[in-house]
């Protein structure tokens, strides 16, 4: 009587064990009842025929691939190497298990035929500048072609853009060279400005001649806070017209040179 309670025991066991599954709530189980799908099941536990069904596990969470560098050639023929991360997830088990045999390394192998074709068309400053764009083009069609897989991308994000040594030093040539012409153009705005300011204050000035030796004091007074040896003192030539004045009334009158007209010279054989 013990035998055949043992075998009872461990056949139960067996069923049990092959028919009780529990999935967590982030996973589906795709169940196949004798090689044709009857649908998705979970979360929680489920019941299964022994030997006649079968299930394959799919989980819903959000998926992280991370591509391998691709050598891409941008439409400006500059040999570039990109790599980018994916975001997906699955939103039907029944399609991600059915349609396509390995979801995850079709994604990977799509992801890399597509960066390089979406990057060959766009030329490096673009696709230095323009990321956005261009990973949201990535995503569309990624989000296009893995749609049939039940698949949904959610992310596409270029990740590192690596350019040969000889365009990084032409760009940084670029740069400098950028950087000297603003400074250029800031210097000479400031000039002109300058230059306008003072054709301004040459206006006060001429009607307001006071003007002048204020700031000739301002000068001065600036001058004399420095720690200078030496100071020169700017004279205005104002000051010396009287002392010109009287030097030329000094002078005597000198008796404007005698002017001989030019004419024929006398022939000496006339008497």
């Amino acid at each position: 009587m013990l035998y055949p309670l043992i075998a009872i025991v461990v056949l139960v066991v067996f069923f049990l064990s092959a028919a009780l599954r529990i999935l967590n709530e982030y996973e589906r189980g795709t169940v196949f009842r004798l090689g044709r799908v009857i649908g998705a099941k979970g979360p929680g536990l489920i019941i299964l025929i022994p030997i006649v069904d079968k299930m394959v596990k799919v989980s819903l969470r959000l998926v992280v691939i991370d591509v391998d560098p691709q050598d891409v050639i941008t439409r400006d023929n500059v040999s570039v190497k990109v790599n980018a991360v994916i975001y997906f997830r699955v939103i039907d088990p029944v399609k991600a298990i059915v349609e396509v045999e390995n979801f995850s390394y079709a994604m990977s192998q799509l992801a890399q035929t597509t960066i390089r074709s979406v990057c060959g068309q766009a030329e490096l400053d673009d696709l230095l500048s323009e990321r956005e764009k261009i990973n949201a083009e990535l995503q569309e069609i990624l989000d296009t072609h893995t749609d049939p897989w039940g698949i949904k991308v959610a992310t596409v994000e270029l990740k590192h853009i690596d350019l040969p040594q000889e365009m990084q030093r032409a760009m940084a040539r670029q740069a400098e060279a950028e950087r000297e012409r603003r400074a250029k153009v800031i210097n000479a705005e400031g000039e002109f400005q300058a230059a306008a300011r003072l054709a301004e204050a040459s206006v006060i000035i001429e009607k307001h001649p006071t003007a002048l030796q204020l700031r000739y004091l301002q000068t001065v007074n600036e001058m004399s806070a420095e720690t200078n040896t030496t100071t020169i003192f700017p004279l205005p030539l104002e000051l010396l017209t009287p002392f010109i004045n009287l030097y030329k009334k000094s002078q005597p009158e000198q008796a404007p040179p005698t002017i001989i007209p030019a004419g024929p010279k006398p022939s000496p054989e006339e008497p």
